[in-house]
This record gives C-alpha cells, sequence and structure tokens, in this order.
C-alpha cells in the first residue's frame, strides 16, 4: 500500500513511532523480552512501505515497523503500517515501549526512545521549526497513555524508579505531571501510597502545587501517606503546605483519623505537632481520631491524642458512644484500662441506646478480655461510688456540724 506522496519541494518527514494514538514516530523494532532496541532499516522518506511479514503475528523482536511520511502537522499517517507496529510493541495494558523501559526502570531505554526521535526525523525544515517539532512530538509520546489511562511517568514514579522519573520530567508538560489514570490517582499521589519518598520529594520541588491533588473519594496524598504509615512522605508534604491538614475525606475523616486507627504512632505524633486542635475534629459520624484510635490496638497513639487533648476522653459520637464505649465494644482491655485512669472519663456515661460502658461488656461473648475489662470496668465503678459516698458521709457530717452550731449559738 503506497503512502500519500508529497511534492518533491513539501516539507515532509519521515518518521518511525509506536504510540498507538498519535503516530508520529516509530522508534525502531524493540525487543520487550530484553528492552532491546533495533534501529529502522531504512531513514529515507519510501513512497511505499516495507512488504509486510508473511506472519500475521510477527515477534517483537523480527517484524520491521512501517515507515510513515507525516506533513509537517503531523496528521497524514499510514493506518495499516500503524496497527501492524503497534501489535508489535505494546504490552498487555496497550503500553507504548517508553512504558515498558519505565516499568522496568530502564534508564538506557528511555534515553534512548527520547533522545533518538531527531535522529529518526528526516526533512527539510529549518533548525528552529525542526527543534519545535521534536519537541512537541517527544511531549506527546511522554503525555501517551495505555488502556489504565497511566503515563510513562506514572509508571516510573509507582515502581519507584527515580532515575527514570527526573529524566521523564524534563520533557513533561503539566497536563503528563498531573495527569490521573483511571482510578483517580496521579503520579505524586501514587508514589506518596506507596512510600516512594525521593519520588515525591522530586515531583514536589518540581511543582509544589501538586500536593494538593485530590484522588478517589477526596483523598489527598498526604491522608493516604497517613494511612499506609510512611512518615517520612508525610513529613516532606506538610514541610510543603500544612493547609493539607485541613482536607477531609468525601467520610469527613482527615489524616489524624487515619493514621490513628492504624495505629501509625510517628505520623500521629507529626501530625500533632502540627495542629493539636485535630484531636477534636471530627468525621461525619461524629467520631474523633480517639475514637478511631481506640478500636486499633496501638495504646500509645491513645496516650498520644489523650497528651494533646484529655477532654476528647468524654466527646461522643453521633450515637452518643464515647471512646471507652467503642473500646469496651472492640474488647481492647489494655486501652480500656488506661481511658479510666483519666480523671474525665465517666464510666457511667449513657450513650443513645441509654447503655453504659458496663452494660456493653456484660452483652460480650465470655472471653479472657471481656472479663477483664468487665473487671475493670466494675472496679472503676466501685471505686466512684465509695468516692461519692464518702462525699456523702462528708456532707451529712458538714451538716450535722452546722446544725450543732446553730442550736448552740
Amino acid at each position: 500500500m503506497a503512502l500519500e506522496e508529497g511534492t518533491p519541494n513539501a516539507h515532509s518527514i519521515t518518521l518511525q513511532y509506536c504510540n498507538p494514538k498519535l503516530i508520529e514516530v516509530i522508534y525502531g523494532v524493540t525487543d520487550l523480552e530484553k528492552g532491546l532496541m533495533t534501529s529502522p532499516t531504512s531513514q529515507s522518506a519510501p513512497t511505499e512501505p516495507p512488504s509486510p511479514s508473511p506472519s500475521p503475528s510477527p515477534s517483537p523482536s523480527s517484524a520491521t515497523a512501517p515507515a510513515l511520511v507525516l506533513s509537517n502537522s503531523g496528521k497524514r499517517i499510514d493506518q495499516a503500517g500503524k496497527k501492524k507496529y503497534v501489535k508489535q510493541v505494546t504490552g498487555r495494558h496497550n503500553d507504548t515501549e517508553l512504558h515498558l523501559a519505565a516499568q522496568r526502570g530502564d534508564l538506557a531505554a528511555v534515553r534512548q526512545i527520547l533522545d533518538d526521535i531527531d535522529s529518526q526525523m528526516v526533512g527539510t525544515l529549518s533548525g528552529a521549526d525542526f527543534e519545535a517539532e521534536v519537541a512537541d512530538i517527544r511531549a506527546s509520546v511522554v503525555n501517551e497513555v495505555n488502556e489504565l489511562g497511566e503515563t510513562a511517568l506514572y509508571t516510573a514514579a509507582e515502581k519507584g524508579h527515580l532515575d527514570v522519573v527526573k529524566e521523564l520530567l524534563k520533557y513533561s508538560i503539566t497536563e503528563t505531571i498531573s495527569k490521573k489514570n483511571q482510578l483517580g490517582f496521579d503520579p505524586l499521589h501514587i508514589a506518596a501510597r506507596e512510600g516512594h519518598h525521593a519520588i515525591v520529594q522530586v515531583l514536589l520541588d518540581h511543582d509544589p502545587g501538586l500536593s494538593k491533588t485530590i484522588g478517589p473519594s477526596n483523598a489527598t496524598p498526604l491522608i493516604t501517606a497517613a494511612t499506609r504509615g510512611h512518615t517520612a512522605v508525610v513529613e516532606e508534604l506538610l514541610s510543603k503546605d500544612c493547609a493539607l491538614l485541613e482536607i477531609s475525606r468525601s467520610n469527613g475523616k482527615n489524616p489524624l483519623h487515619f493514621a490513628a486507627r492504624q495505629g501509625h504512632v510517628d505520623i500521629v505524633n507529626a501530625l500533632l505537632d502540627k495542629d493539636t486542635q485535630l484531636a477534636r475534629r471530627t468525621d461525619k459520624k461524629g467520631q474523633t481520631a480517639l475514637h478511631m484510635a481506640v478500636k486499633g490496638v496501638s495504646c500509645e497513639v491513645v496516650k498520644l491524642l489523650l497528651e494533646a487533648d484529655a477532654a476528647i476522653v468524654m466527646l461522643p459520637d453521633k450515637f452518643g458512644n464515647t471512646a471507652l464505649h467503642v473500646a469496651t465494644r472492640k474488647k481492647r482491655a489494655e486501652i480500656v484500662n488506661e481511658l479510666l485512669q483519666l480523671p474525665d472519663s465517666n464510666v457511667n456515661a449513657l450513650n443513645r441506646d441509654h447503655k453504659t460502658a458496663l452494660d456493653i461488656a456484660e452483652g460480650l461473648p465470655l472471653s479472657e478480655e471481656s472479663s477483664e475489662i468487665k473487671n475493670c470496668l466494675l472496679l472503676k465503678e466501685d471505686q466512684i461510688n465509695e468516692e461519692e459516698g464518702e462525699a456523702c458521709q462528708e456532707r451529712l457530717q458538714l451538716v450535722a456540724s452546722n446544725r450543732v452550731f446553730q442550736l448552740r449559738s
């Protein structure tokens, strides 16, 4: 099949390209197993594409990609050649060669793909126009996504390949850096999720505004990193913008809620250092970070929250449950005992079902934990009753003394 021919003086560029959408450059033939690239057989501008391989499914390492003759605008393409070549170089998610190299962390292959674009171009463009065309094509290649909506930069950020990320950033436009995949994650967010601190740092240095990106359920990179326990990433994000603490997920939970629930002591400490009032913030169910912490198993996190604000021990959620109610229901004996040590803790507090923590404990299946919790609650109740009895006795004695004094006077 012959390609459309221009006049002998028309500006034209012979390009070799593997990108499934843009089809502006074909880099050559790639061995996907070894990550090697071979040069195309010819870089002159043919009027006929090379004869197709007799095999209906040529292997990536042996087939030769058809050359494409493009106008300066890059609009004229050989669709048959495009389909044939893309089938040879794409992976299981319709990845381009650049995606596959980024996934492997193959910096040499990434550089070869990007650096060879200008050497694959033959035409009569002037120097400035030539450089502009190369830059435009290179940016398009870097910005290309696979069927999951992921760029090569995203892939490198997810896999933790720092050098590849740095290389791709040289040619990335704003759209590439902030582009989200189908799940709503962009390169910074996925790097934060995976705990790749150095990559997070590089991306934030490139564009500090990336820290405010919003992912699934309104989660920020800070919330995601705090949930996963990536302390260095959390500290890096906070150093760039403390206002991230004000952003909650769609359920109302802030970074402290998630870190407390997972028992991440260092992260809870880092968040409280920035804002102790964070301990009082509630989600849409009226839960504080303490409500979340007592569902977990870290007594150390509970202590940190209470040191920040001891009064939160009596804050109820929308169902009237205090942290003591929740810890009892979850059978967290050590945490129940810790809560009972606080002067502000009220063992007789009622929730909306008119139940005390002891009422909840009585309904738990018999176990070592439930027995220990009941004993702790009973001891506290007895202590309160005893103290109240002593206080009552003191009041009675005071009344009697006043009467004696009045009679004598």
